[in-house]
């Protein structure tokens, strides 16, 4: 059965079919939806809450939460996206809870973003060396945690988890515009943070003596 609950999860339009699975409580599809989604869950929970452990428990509540309520569940969006939002939601409630005076993930889009998004950094061109590499995912992943917290969880819903402008929306609550606002931001701050580094780097490398590697 949990073969078979794969196979539908994969299959174009079969949505309802593993639906109809999840609302009987069968075990496979149940498996197969926690295999599915949990890591990007997980993902999402800690770029909000910064701990490990608080992350763990948010995707577990956010799975008891779904199973408990899939019956409200109607399909007009993605099982994913559904899930990325409870587990939004929760995480955002134990922000507030922690937080409630200074907390803010609303943020302001007037006057900024406008024109065209500046294009990502391009991971293709990374040195192969190992140790560099991870050096620059460092600096990268250094970067999107500094970003203010409601830039990061817009970026790290499109870019990283890789939902449509749409889906991101219906996540957290937004229109498309105030999600492609914020996306747009986001890689301006990841623009002017690495810029930093790689100038300091070709700083570096500049004061080298010729032919030191």
């Amino acid at each position: 059965m949990k073969r078979i609950a794969s196979d539908l999860m994969k299959a174009p339009g079969s949505q309802e079919e593993f639906l109809q699975l999840l609302r009987k409580r069968d075990p496979g599809a149940c498996a197969q939806c926690v295999q599915e989604h949990s890591d990007g869950l997980y993902r999402l929970a800690l770029r909000m809450l910064r701990d490990r452990q608080e992350a763990e428990d948010i995707v577990q509540e956010t799975f008891l939460s779904a199973f408990r309520n899939i019956d409200s569940f109607q399909g007009r969006s993605s099982i994913g996206t559904w899930l990325f939002r409870i587990a939004y939601n929760a995480a955002l409630m134990r922000l507030r809870k922690a937080h409630p005076e200074t907390l803010s993930l609303e943020g302001s889009d007037s006057g900024e973003g406008e024109g065209e998004p500046l294009e990502l950094f391009d991971f293709s061109g990374i040195p192969e060396n190992e140790a560099l590499n991870h050096e620059i995912h460092d600096q990268i992943e250094a970067a999107i945690q500094a970003m203010p917290s409601n830039l990061r969880v817009v970026f790290a819903l499109r870019e990283l988890e890789d939902l449509s402008t749409a889906g991101t929306a219906e996540v957290l609550d937004l229109s498309e515009e105030a999600v492609k606002t914020r996306l747009h931001r986001g890689r301006l701050w990841l623009r002017e943070r690495l810029s930093h580094y790689f100038a300091e780097r070709e700083a570096l490398a500049g004061d080298k003596p010729n032919g030191t590697r």
